[in-house]
């Protein structure tokens, strides 16, 4: 039989939403000012809560931002498993690039931690984040694989080269530099940023 369905206090519920607003304003200040940045008054501010209020649900900086991380990897991951099991695996690996690319636009995703951060010696002692980071890779992994099988992605690349570029697509920079410029659309910023991900700068025979 089925267990039965816990059901939450009405103040269980609402520590829950407000950890969850909390971990949302998180993802959206690491997007836009990044881990060194931003503060916990910033977050506190965003939610509309004392500070006081925020260290109830986590201890400090680093752990918040590592929770924050890790939802992030988990939407990656509820992401790839709802592309059809049918759909060829370049295809999958654009639209996870463009998934990450639109997430990045309205500062969904944050940026990757430095090398030298705090926040990233956290992440790498977190089992739950270090678990879903494998997952994720070995996900892309395999689909890279079999696109370089069919050709369709350069065979003599390193597989790792071109998950490395891939990721690399969720904090480029030149994402946020023609947003700030004007020119282009939020779809075509995400368009021609696919485009030289995946067909380099080369010209192209014109048809």
């Amino acid at each position: 039989m089925p267990s039965p369905t816990v059901r939450l206090s009405f103040k269980e519920q609402m520590h829950q939403a407000r950890e969850d607003a909390i971990l949302q304003a998180a993802c959206r200040l690491l997007g836009e000012k990044a881990y060194d940045a931003m503060t916990m008054d910033d977050v506190a501010n965003a939610v509309g809560i004392a500070k006081a209020s925020l260290y109830k649900h986590f201890a400090g900086k680093d752990d918040l931002c590592c929770a924050a991380m890790v939802q992030i990897l988990q939407r990656v991951q509820t992401y790839l498993g709802s592309l059809p099991a049918d759909m060829a695996p370049l295809d999958k690996l654009h639209a996870l690039v463009r998934w990450s690319l639109e997430r990045l636009l309205t500062n969904e995703m944050p940026l990757l931690p430095s090398r030298n951060s705090t926040l990233r010696a956290v992440l790498m002692a977190n089992k739950e984040y270090l678990d879903s980071l494998i997952a994720v890779s070995d996900q892309i992994g395999a689909w890279i694989t079999a696109a370089q099988a069919q050709a369709v992605i350069d065979p003599a690349l390193p597989p790792l080269v071109v998950l490395y570029t891939l990721y690399a697509r969720a904090c480029d920079p030149v994402v946020g530099f023609l947003k700030e410029g004007g020119q282009y659309s939020d779809a075509e910023i995400v368009d021609l940023v696919v485009r030289t991900c995946f067909a380099g700068l080369a010209a192209r025979p014109a048809p």
